[in-house]
């Protein structure tokens, strides 16, 4: 069988508690979960080589439909050879709906049930994002696990607002899966996920997982969360949540999170995760290490010889002084994003290979309560 054959696939390897332990195969290779996915937006993963990227532990990468569909077009990516091809990443990809940007950044927004028609933050220009072009375009980057589009709200909402959001979603899964069908996405490899919606409503987030495992997707996201809520009632919904999501096929929780935020979700059954925050926050100054988050902006850091954490393999962490970060950070230098967002997606890698061994070794509760009391010791790493 070729490799541009190799049908989507995911297998439970190993469960300890709710913590799962798998792999999901597509045509670009294997991604061993729980798995922490890059975010690279506009087709590349700010301040990083694709192949340091790699190098980190990565299997998989995010890229965004509406940023894509902006500038340069899928199109133009289809016909230069797809988004593996365009951003020299040539391991599986992930794409999102482009819904959530649509609702938090684009102008002038109407959706009503066709769709949303809204105006680019870029140019102003008009476009009409339905449930079938936002899977059309996934199709013409070629990537290898696709987004339903859905409605994402705000939390703190009104219950009827989350409830027409939830049940719009649901009209729109269905939509999403004759298309991707449609397009023979399965012949070619490729997963659809659907995406739970229901705010921080129980019920509401039950019935759309039921709802959901009744269509044949190849994978089941859990998105609204991490949009203004608490951390304790988002761990309230997956607690909930995840019971009712099929056993044979991946989670993924959309936008999340910070290291805590995946510690505690892989102890409630999530595989995949996406967030900016490692690279934004190494554009920011602010390192995350396995003794807790270090603000380098910080003058505490300007005499310090040690380097964010000597144990690390990253050349990012164990090579360069902290008083010479934060030097690259007070006077603005390009490098110091670099190595900062090196730093962070290195240790997001570390944290969920650990997290894979531990379920592997039925330790998990061992690891998470050693990784909880290592961040809880600050960032003063033994000399």
């Amino acid at each position: 069988m070729s490799a541009q054959k190799q049908k989507f696939d995911f297998r439970l390897l190993a469960t300890d508690g709710a913590a799962r332990r798998g792999e999901i195969t597509t045509p670009h290779g294997i991604v061993h979960t729980p798995a922490f996915m890059p975010v690279g937006t506009q087709g590349t993963v700010k301040a990083m080589y694709p192949g340091q990227v790699r190098e980190t532990g990565a299997d998989v990468v995010l890229g965004n439909t509406y940023h894509l569909m902006l500038r340069p077009t899928a199109e133009r990516v289809h016909a230069l050879g797809g988004l593996h091809k365009f951003m020299n990443w040539p391991h599986t990809i992930l794409t999102d709906s482009g819904g959530f940007q649509v609702m938090s950044l684009a102008q002038l927004r109407k959706l009503d049930e066709d769709g949303v028609r809204f105006q680019s933050h870029i140019d102003g220009r008009k476009y009409h994002l339905t449930p079938e072009r936002s899977v059309e375009i996934q199709g013409l980057l070629g990537s290898d696990i696709q987004m339903q589009l859905d409605e994402c709200i705000r939390l703190p909402s009104p219950r009827e607002e989350v409830q027409r959001a939830m049940e719009l979603s649901l009209r729109w899964a269905e939509r999403s899966r004759k298309q991707f069908e449609q397009m023979k996405g399965s012949e070619k490899g490729q997963g659809l996920y659907g995406i739970v919606q229901g705010g921080d409503q129980p019920d509401l987030r039950i019935r759309s997982a039921e709802e959901l495992g009744k269509l044949p997707f190849e994978g089941y996201s859990v998105g609204g969360l991490a949009v203004g809520e608490p951390q304790e009632v988002m761990l309230a919904m997956l607690d909930i949540t995840t019971p009712v999501m099929p056993v044979d096929k991946p989670r993924y929780l959309m936008g999340v999170g910070t290291p805590d935020d995946l510690l505690e979700s892989v102890k409630r059954g999530i595989d995949q995760f996406d967030c900016v925050m490692p690279t934004r926050a190494g554009r920011h100054g602010l390192a995350y290490t396995k003794y807790g988050k270090v603000n380098l902006k910080n003058a505490r850091h300007q005499d310090d010889p040690r380097p964010l954490d000597q144990e690390s393999d990253c050349p990012a962490a164990n090579t360069y002084s902290r008083a010479y970060l934060h030097h690259l950070v007070r006077a603005g230098e390009g490098l110091a994003g670099m190595l900062l967002t090196w730093n962070n997606i290195a240790y997001y890698q570390h944290l969920m290979k650990g997290m894979r061994d531990a379920i592997e070794a039925g330790s998990f509760a061992d690891f998470y309560a050693q990784t909880k009391e290592n961040w809880a010791r600050g960032d003063i790493a033994p000399v």
